[in-house]
This record gives structure tokens, sequence and C-alpha cells, in this order.
């Protein structure tokens, strides 16, 4: 492992199932990430994207290769440590933030805080020292329906971060925000990240998160391959392979790329409609 690498993946399988049915979905993945980087993960669905991140999270075994957190080996531990090391060295940011209703924006972060063992007056300072620097410190005793989506994020993120993770993973975090708030709330992360020194590894189809990447990693058929030319749906904002776009269509002498048939009809029947929408 290189000593400057917050967190190693080397030459990581992962296999499902076995004999005819057995299905690869990580093939001979290596990685290394600094503190302060920001990795975006980018590739169709069904590529392998949740199951590397669930490998770097400890919530999933590989079947052959390592995994090393700082120190820590994740493969060579027994299941009954990987709790510990997911709360004192890893930070979660999840696509449906996963807030917990009946709490509010202070004890949502106090919460995770107080479960490394500290008090409950000790856990509820250090969230709101941590919320106040987000601007969330006029939300503080807010239930989670209170918020709108980039607040909710911004919990999320205040969250992760309140044990002072080596690393946070991120999945699909901007898929339940608007543009606006997308962007925002990206560009706060690679922010933390810094300042912190906090390595960020991000899975998502979203290409305006790759505004705040310092690296962009396409991985495809559980592989990373070189990255290819992106285009964005104009219709659901998703990213899509130029070369492997399953429609196009032109429009003023400009070409749009599409997921899927239904997105490029849809488009064709009022374009100007979807062109006024802000998906870059």
């Amino acid at each position: 492992m290189n000593m400057q690498s917050v967190v190693s993946v080397e030459k990581v399988v992962r296999r499902f199932g076995s004999g005819t049915t057995e299905v690869v979905a990580v093939k001979d993945i290596s990685l290394e990430v600094v503190p302060g980087e920001v990795v975006l993960i980018m590739g169709p669905s069904g590529s392998g994207k949740t199951t590397l991140l669930s490998m770097l999270g400890g919530l999933l075994r590989p079947s052959e290769g390592r995994i090393q957190i700082g120190e820590d080996d994740l493969t060579l531990m027994d299941e009954s440590q990987l709790p510990n090391i997911r709360l004192q060295h890893i930070g979660f940011i999840f696509q449906d933030f996963n807030l917990l209703s009946a709490l509010t924006t202070l004890d949502n972060v106090a919460l995770v805080a107080q479960l490394t063992g500290i008090s409950r007056k000790e856990s509820r300072k250090k969230a709101k020292v941590l919320l106040e620097q987000l601007g969330l410190g006029q939300r503080l005793d807010f239930l989670p329906h209170k918020l709108s989506g980039g607040e909710k994020q911004r919990v999320a993120i205040a969250r992760a971060l309140v044990n002072k993770p080596d690393m946070i993973l991120a999945d699909e975090p901007t898929a339940n925000l608007d543009s606006h708030h997308g962007r925002e709330t990206m560009r706060l992360l690679r922010e933390v990240a810094k300042q912190e020194k906090r390595s960020v590894v991000i899975v998502s189809h979203d290409e305006r998160i790759k505004e705040i990447a310092d690296r962009v990693l396409w991985l495809e058929d559980g592989e990373f391959k070189d990255m290819v030319e992106m285009a964005v749906d104009p219709v659901c904002g998703m990213s899509i392979d130029i070369l492997h776009a399953p429609a196009t269509a032109d429009f003023e002498g400009t070409k749009y790329y599409f997921c899927a048939n239904g997105c490029r009809h849809e488009f064709l029947a009022a374009p100007n409609s979807f062109l006024q929408v802000d998906h870059e």
C-alpha cells in the first residue's frame, strides 16, 4: 500500500453464485485514493459500481484480493470487527438520505457520534458545531420532513463526517436533488474533503459530479476502462456513453443522446421544453 493512501484496493474480485450460475460482478480491480481526493466512479447499470462501493465500506467481502483502509485490512478482519471500522473510519452518504424521521436534525447527527461511546452531551456539541459549519444552524430542531432536499443531504454529509472518518462513500448522492441543489451539495462535499483531507469515493450516473471530481473512472462489466466521451440525456439527465447510446436524435444542427427510445420520443415531441432544463 502507498503510505500516503487512505484506501488501497488490490486485485479485488467479487463473484456471486457458483458453477453455471456464477456471475463475476467485479474483476481484478485495483485502486488507490489519497487524503483529500474526490474520485467519481461512473458506468452503466449493472457494471459493478454498487458491489465495489459495498466492498469498500466493509459491507461485502471480496472473493479475492484485499482492501485496506489506513492500517486496517478489511479482508483479514473478523465479521465482528467490521461494524467498529465502519463507524470510526468510513462515512456513508445515501441517495435517499436515510435520516431517522422521528429525530431532529441535531439528533440524527449526534446519534452517530454517540455510538462511538462518547456522552450524549458531547455528541450533541460535536453535531451542533458541524451542522453550523454546513449552514444548518437554524435547522437544528427541525424534523427531516421539514427540510428541503438540499438540507437533508447536508444533514447526511454532517452525519458522515461527525466521527472524522478517513473515507466518505457516496452512493448516487444527487439522485433525489434538483440540478441546483445537486451542484451546491457536491461542491460543499468537495470543499469539506479538501479542508478536512477526507478521501471521497462517489458512485453515480450524474454527469454533473464530474465538476467536483479529481478523477473520473469508468466501470463497465466489472472492470475499470478508459473514460469514454459522455453526453447527458436531456430528458432524464442520465450520463450516456455516446459510442453506445441506445438512441440519438438531431435537432437544430445538434445531436442529442438518450438512454432509451422512450426518452428520445419524449424529447422529439417537445424539444424546447427539455433544452430549457439545466442538466449540464
